[in-house]
């Protein structure tokens, strides 16, 4: 699915593409066994980690797109910006 969406600007000061392929990682106990998974838009991945997150079946989430990482409060941050193109999904 290709997305069409303004980038927002990331902690870094270069433009967020929704679009990038990103890999989530998903952790439903702490020291215990993390969840992969790849999707081939970032805007995907956040969408499916709130999900997650929202309904308590994963306790933390980390996401990274190229060469960032991003925690679950900048998930979230990424997921409330009104470039995000998913929302209504």
């Amino acid at each position: 699915m290709f997305i069409r969406a303004r980038p927002t600007v990331n902690r870094q000061g270069t433009a967020f593409d929704y679009n990038s392929p990103a890999e989530l990682y998903l952790s439903r106990r702490i020291g215990r066994h993390t969840d992969y998974r790849r999707f081939a838009t970032a805007a995907e991945a956040i969408h499916y980690a709130v999900l997650e997150l929202r309904t308590r079946r994963s306790l933390s989430a980390w996401m990274q797109v190229g060469d960032e990482r991003f925690n679950e409060d900048e998930i979230n941050r990424l997921y409330d910006d009104d470039d995000y193109p998913l929302r209504s999904l």
